[in-house]
């Protein structure tokens, strides 16, 4: 078969008609020389051509070659194992030869041509220029700073105009919207929210490709930071333990670590290594960006340990007397608080006693020991020392005897003293008695009318000595003096009567002073008593 040529036609007339027209009635007429399809979308081609009658067509084929070599064909594109599959001829061999390509690639993007053949040997004709096929995808245009509350409008763009009047469908996250569409291919988001932030992507109604996702970040300030601790549940001393803060934030936040008021580091975890009771405490950790910052919740760490600082203290004197007893209180620093105590006395393997405190009833050198779920410290030992002497009790029995002895002493004194004072008063009225005898002998030698006149005063009595108040002094304060005669005159005996009682008081000081004097000078006046 001979090479076909085109007969040579004006090069503005060409580009004229949007078909190719042959001289003597050939030619190849397209229906849109530029086609847009998105990819993986289905092409539709349509075509028709026409040939002088007396000619009759033996083939009819599409094909994407423009050049060929000599003496051979076209090849014939549904001939071609990449098309072969998805190209299907819809027209005949009479007039129509519209074509249908499936699944368009960025492979398929060429001019794609007609071509028939007669059963002449000059009745063959190429349709040049063909069609041209731009494959295009889809990309979501989106601002790159999106801060929370303003507004955003979102653009699904193709690299050339689609053919098709195109209906967008917009996703988030895979899931389709229905917020307010700006234009055929836009999306706008009104007073954006941080929940609108997610991937954006777009898709032609009708049509199973969608583009690429775009993520759509919305800047905001933290919010509720939060601390979650590693591992979980006890710390005991001695274990490492690492916090992490978690800051829902966009751009991410800067997060720094505090320990009551005292900063402690930056960075999303915090990490203990070898924690001690000093670790123990509140932690927060600051959530900051360039839009805000925000505190976390206090997270407190409860560290366990074992007792330690364990010591002994006692109430009162560590000497005390043979009988009693001492108590003994034991202390110690734990987490939890210790609860068992056992007490030893040095060298004896046993325990004496248990219990926070105890009572040591002898000499010797005790200690506690303090248990709690993580461990046990022993204390130093204290000395208790017991002094041997008389018990209370004895003591008491000697004070009171000491005291009853002291009264009765006292006693016997005032029973002597008074005894010594009845003694002297006695001895005093004895001498009297004697005094007034005296006076009695000399009665015998007086005369008559002496007696009579004597009668006043026959009677002397003397009384007992008596106390007055606290004074100890004796005091005579009547004498009395009695003459006896046989059967006196009446006279006398009236005289008698009248001075039968005649009673001499003494002054108080003179009493005190009374001795053997006094009772001379007593008998001295009484002697002349006629």
């Amino acid at each position: 078969m001979s090479r076909f040529t085109v007969p040579p036609l004006p090069l503005v007339f060409l580009l004229m008609i949007p078909g190719v027209y042959g001289q003597y009635g050939w030619d190849v007429s397209y229906s849109s020389t530029h086609i847009c399809a998105l990819k993986g979308s289905t092409v539709t081609m349509s075509c028709t051509f026409r040939y002088p009658t007396g000619y009759q067509i033996i083939e009819a084929f599409w094909t994407k070659t423009q050049v060929k070599e000599k003496h051979e064909e076209f090849p014939d594109l549904s001939k071609d194992p990449e098309y072969s599959q998805r190209l299907q001829y819809l027209g005949d061999k009479q007039q129509n030869c519209t074509i249908r390509l499936s699944h368009v690639t960025q492979k398929d993007e060429h001019m794609y041509c007609f071509r028939f053949i007669t059963d002449k040997p000059d009745g063959k004709w190429l349709g040049y220029p063909g069609v041209t096929l731009t494959v295009t995808d889809l990309q979501v245009e989106a601002p790159e700073r999106v801060t929370e509350g303003h507004n955003v409008s979102l653009t699904c763009k193709s690299s050339c105009t689609l053919t098709d009047r195109a209906t967008f469908i917009w996703y988030r996250n895979s899931q389709p919207l229905t917020e307010r569409r700006d234009g055929n291919n836009q999306l706008l988001l009104q007073s954006v929210r941080r929940e609108d932030a997610g991937r954006y992507s777009c898709a032609l109604h009708g049509h199973s490709y969608t583009s690429p996702d775009v993520q759509l970040n919305v800047r905001y300030p933290p919010v509720n930071p939060v601390i979650s601790v590693s591992p979980s549940g006890v710390i005991v001393e001695g274990d490492s333990v690492t916090l992490s803060c978690s800051s829902d934030s966009y751009p991410p936040a800067e997060i720094r670590w505090f320990k009551g008021g005292t900063y402690l580091n930056y960075g999303e975890t915090y990490s203990i290594s070898n924690i001690s009771s000093d670790h123990s405490g509140e932690y927060k950790c600051k959530s900051r960006n360039e839009h805000g910052e925000k505190y976390s919740a206090a997270v407190t760490l409860h560290v366990m340990y074992a007792p330690r600082s364990v010591s002994v203290f006692i109430t009162g004197s560590g000497e005390i007397l043979e009988g009693d007893s001492v108590t003994l209180i034991c202390s110690s620093d734990s987490n939890p608080p210790a609860l068992n105590f056992s007490w030893f006395k040095e060298n004896q393997s046993s325990a004496v006693g248990s219990g926070q405190s105890f009572s040591a009833l002898q000499s010797g050198r005790f200690y506690c020991e303090a248990h709690n779920q993580h461990g046990s410290q022993i204390s130093a030992a204290l000395s208790v020392t017991v002094l041997h002497g008389l018990r209370w009790h004895v003591w008491l029995g000697i004070t009171v005897a000491f005291v009853g002895l002291f009264i009765i002493i006292i006693i016997v004194v005032f029973i002597i003293r008074r005894k010594r004072r009845g003694a002297k008063a006695e001895e005093a009225t004895v001498k009297q008695d004697n005094l007034y005898s005296n006076v009695t002998e000399m009665d015998a030698y007086v005369s008559e009318s002496a007696i009579c006149d004597a009668a006043p005063y026959a009677s002397i009595s003397s009384s007992k000595p008596r106390r007055d108040g606290d004074r100890d002094a004796e005091e005579i304060q009547y004498a009395t003096v009695q003459h006896h005669k046989n059967k006196p005159m009446k006279r006398a005996k009236e005289s008698e009567n009248q001075y039968d009682n005649l009673r001499i008081h003494q002054p108080a000081a003179a009493v005190r002073r009374l001795d053997v004097e006094t009772v001379e000078e007593v008998s001295v006046i009484y002697s002349h008593v006629r």
